[in-house]
């Protein structure tokens, strides 16, 4: 049917022109690769790094919960060894030395000095009660490579009171801070010829096994190594060359409050105490 002039389609409006793409700012497409390649970057170094980081993370973490700690946590000990010890500082604070003990520390070295200038404020206190515990007793100096070698020699000598039955000295050789290493090394020597000397048993050197790899190896070979090498399954040098292996230094055993270090010795407890000073000869 035919449609009446009032009936009739109104007109359409005209279509709208297409709004003009917004041209994007160059700025954010180069953002967003720059966050991707941060994010790159963080994972190969995670990667690399995993264990130091998971290390960090793990000692922020202890350092958070330690106004909790009783002073009875426990840490299992390295399996596939015998004779388990431990080396304490001031930072340990007041040690229950027979709790210790109680819990398979068989031996334990005592920090007694550092440089040429300090004592370790517990040295006397750990020192009487470690063997009156009836733990295996040594005592160590922190080496200072820029600090005067003789003085150095001379403060440990006259702190410590090492006698028979007590481990042999040793020296903690760690410190970076050096700009000849010929010279630390020579400084190094004469610590221990001196130390020796003084009591007539030869010295234990410790050290880290980055630094040991870099600057000590092939340089001391007649002395008995404590080597210090964490995140590992066993040492990366061979058995015939250390004697004690720190594995751990955020372990926890009944008797002190807080992380201590964990060692374990290459051999079995006879080994352990025919390593002691032997009685003087009459």
């Amino acid at each position: 049917m035919p449609l009446s002039p009032s009936s009739s389609a109104r007109p359409r409006p005209p279509a709208r022109a297409p709004r003009p793409a917004r041209p994007r700012k160059p700025g954010r497409r180069w953002l967003g690769w720059a966050l991707a390649g941060v994010l790159l970057l963080g994972l190969v170094v995670y990667g690399r790094y995993s264990a130091q980081f998971n290390r960090y993370a793990r000692r922020a973490y202890a350092s958070l919960r330690a106004n909790s700690l009783t002073g009875h946590e426990k840490t299992p000990f390295r399996s596939g060894y015998a004779v388990h010890g431990i080396d304490v500082s001031a930072y340990q604070g007041r040690i229950d030395w027979p709790l210790v003990a109680q819990n398979q520390v068989r031996f334990a070295f005592i920090k007694a000095t550092e440089g040429g200038t300090l004592r370790d404020p517990r040295f006397s206190r750990n020192w009487r009660e470690a063997r009156a515990a009836g733990v295996f007793r040594g005592a160590y100096h922190y080496f200072h490579p820029n600090s005067d070698v003789t003085r150095q020699a001379d403060l440990f000598t006259r702190t410590v009171p090492l006698g028979p039955g007590d481990l042999p000295p040793v020296l903690d050789v760690e410190h970076a801070n050096f700009h000849d290493v010929a010279q630390m090394r020579r400084n190094v020597a004469l610590w221990l010829r001196l130390v020796e000397r003084h009591y007539g048993v030869r010295p234990i050197l410790y050290s880290n096994y980055g630094f040991y790899k870099r600057h000590l190896a092939g340089h001391f070979d007649k002395y008995p190594l404590w080597l210090a090498h964490y995140e590992v399954d066993q040492p990366r040098l061979p058995a015939s060359r250390w004697i004690i292996w720190q594995h751990s230094d955020e372990s926890y055993v009944p008797g002190i409050r807080g992380p201590v270090d964990f060692n374990v010795f290459q051999g079995s407890f006879e080994r352990l105490r025919a390593l002691r000073i032997p009685p003087k000869r009459p």
